[in-house]
Order: C-alpha cells, then sequence, then structure tokens
C-alpha cells in the first residue's frame, strides 16, 4: 500500500458489494479491506489493499497472533496498518453501507453545536427524527431519553470522532428490527457536539476517527460481535474527554443495504449490551485517569476485567495491540 494520510476501513467476508466499490471510487482516500479465514479474495489496487489473512501473518505485528480468526476484532490489524501507512484521519465502515456521493465527505473536526441534557444518557437520533427509534447499544431504559436542546457555544469544541448516521436500515438492536421492521430516513440537521459527560452509543459504521482518538481505535476480541464497537465507543467517549476533546453526531451520509442476519442470533449477542452498559459506565466514571492515554485505556479495561465485564483474556490482546500501536508511532516519529 502507498502511502495515505485518509485511509477507509472494512471487515469482509463477501465479494466486493456496492458499497466497497463506491468508497473504492473516492478520490483523495485509500479503501484497506481486512479479510478473514473465510472471506472471498479480492484483487487490491492503487485506491483498495486486500489483506488476505495470510498476507496478515507477514505483517511485523505482535496483535496479529493472538486475535482469533473469523472475528470482527480483526479490524484492528486494519487500523495498525493504516496508520503505519500514514493515515492522519480513519474511516471506519462496513462492506454493506453506501456512500451518498454527493453528501458523503470529511467533516471539521470542531462543533460550536452543543446538546446537553440532564442525564446520563441521550437517544442521538431523536435529534434527527421524530420517530420511535434508538442506536444499538443504548440501554432500553434509555430509549426514550431524548435529546432538550442545542446550545451555541462561543468557542468550537475540538472533535476526536463524527459518527455520522445510516439510511434505509440504521444501526439499531434486534428489538427494534423484529418489532418495526420498517426503513427510516433521518432528517438532514445540522452536525452537533455531545456535552462532556453525555453518553450515547458509537458505532463502527459512519465514524470518522481523528488521529489525536487513534490509540483508543481498539476493538475488544473477547466479546459478543454486537458488542465490541459499543463497549468501545463508550470507553473512547471518557478517555477523549479527559484531552478535551469531543464526540459530534452527522446526519445520514450512507444507506445501509444490511448484509443477511439471524435477528433472534442479534438479539441474543446483544443481551450483554443491555445488562453490562450502565455497569461499565459506573465504573469508568469513577476512574481518575492519568497524562498516559495508552495507560488510560489499560486501566479501563484492568478495571473492566476486575469486575468480570471483560474477559481477562483480553487484557493479552490489548497489550500486543498498544506495543504495535506505540511501535508503529515510534517509528513514524523517526521517519
Amino acid at each position: 500500500m502507498k502511502k495515505s494520510n485518509r485511509v477507509i476501513v472494512i471487515t469482509t467476508i463477501n465479494d466486493k458489494s456496492d458499497g466497497i466499490r463506491e468508497f473504492e471510487s473516492l478520490k483523495g482516500w485509500h479503501t484497506v479491506l481486512v479479510g478473514d479465514k473465510k472471506s472471498v479474495s479480492i484483487e487490491s489496487n492503487d485506491s483498495l489493499t486486500f489483506l488476505s489473512w495470510e498476507e496478515q501473518l507477514d505483517l511485523d505485528l505482535n496483535y496479529v497472533k493472538l486475535c482469533p480468526w473469523n472475528h470482527y476484532a480483526r479490524k484492528n490489524i486494519g487500523y495498525l496498518y493504516a496508520i503505519k501507512a500514514g493515515a492522519k484521519i480513519i474511516y471506519d465502515t462496513d462492506d454493506d453501507n453506501i456512500p451518498y456521493l454527493k453528501k458523503w465527505k470529511l467533516p471539521e473536526f470542531k462543533c460550536n453545536k452543543l446538546i446537553s441534557n440532564n442525564s446520563k444518557f441521550v437517544n442521538m437520533y431523536s435529534y434527527f427524527t421524530d420517530e420511535l427509534i434508538w442506536p444499538r447499544g443504548l440501554p432500553l431504559d434509555e430509549i426514550h431519553t431524548h435529546y432538550e436542546k442545542v446550545e451555541v457555544s462561543e468557542n468550537h469544541k475540538r472533535i476526536g470522532i463524527w459518527q455520522g448516521l445510516a439510511d434505509n436500515d440504521p444501526d439499531v438492536d434486534a428489538i427494534f428490527r423484529l418489532a418495526f421492521k420498517k426503513e427510516v430516513v433521518f432528517k438532514k440537521n445540522e452536525h452537533v457536539v455531545l456535552s462532556k459527560g453525555l453518553y450515547s452509543p458509537i458505532n463502527s459504521q459512519n465514524t470518522f476517527w481523528h488521529s489525536n482518538a487513534f490509540p483508543f481505535l481498539y476493538l475488544p476480541a473477547f466479546v459478543n460481535f454486537r458488542a465490541t464497537d459499543i463497549y468501545r465507543g463508550y470507553l473512547a467517549q471518557k478517555l477523549l474527554w479527559h484531552l478535551d476533546y469531543f464526540v459530534g453526531f452527522t446526519g445520514a451520509t450512507v444507506y445501509q443495504e444490511r448484509n443477511k442476519h439471524n435477528l433472534m442470533q442479534d438479539l441474543r449477542d446483544e443481551f450483554e449490551c443491555y445488562f453490562n452498559i450502565k455497569n461499565i459506565i459506573k465504573i469508568i466514571d469513577k476512574i481518575e485517569l492519568t497524562s498516559d492515554s495508552h495507560a488510560n485505556i489499560k486501566l479501563l479495561y484492568e478495571s473492566l476485567s476486575e469486575e468480570g465485564i471483560i474477559s481477562s483474556k483480553e487484557l493479552d490482546l490489548l497489550d500486543a495491540w498498544l506495543i504495535d500501536f506505540m511501535n508503529i508511532s515510534d517509528t513514524k516519529k523517526n521517519d
């Protein structure tokens, strides 16, 4: 892969989808596809790099040796690969999302329109639609916790992560899909930023990451597929606030033609989120962070492991990923 400061990272086990073709066509971006043992091989070209499982083993990365096969967390390899290639911005998405080419663009990493609420959580979909709908990973007893107001701040907040929405079949949980079975098109409202201490789920489907947030990209492997990016997102919010960065939300710049899912299996896998999220927030809110971002990530995961929410096996993978991340960062500084 040639050097690129804007990289799209996707995992796939399928043939090249319409979404991948559209992302591949975007000028100024390079697409990295992370394959797995059951992936269909896709040919690399000047705009796209397909990392087969054999090629992943040849990468000089500690994490590759420990990450389980056939797991969404292998996307972590794509992040490291992108960072090593010079990425300053990483766009996180899936192969069943298709960009609106006229609307899809990199937002500025600043915003002065601030969502505030008196609660700990907010259903951010309520800002973009009047329909009853909630994002995957929002505690079920918070789905009616709508945003209360938007304040215009005198100073722009620095954005570490932009979370975009998806039209048609947005990122919702299995309960919504089983109960309603309908497509949703969101309003084209202005970008907004969440105030410090206010949580809302962040997924891996239409998400821009600034380089200052790269240390927080890590997806846990010893959790259910439906929980991994949700857990990461909640931890990233806490870690970003400590650096005086924030999470912003944009309207839908992609639409989803969802890959085939077993909704009852999704429901079973999402139980973990329903019952763990509030405990996770209680735990991490009590933790005093340091000036070392890498130590802070370990501190959060160790605390969750001690409480039995995250497997202790996760800590070895996290260590390997952080070592790779720091080695890559040190190499880039010396280039």
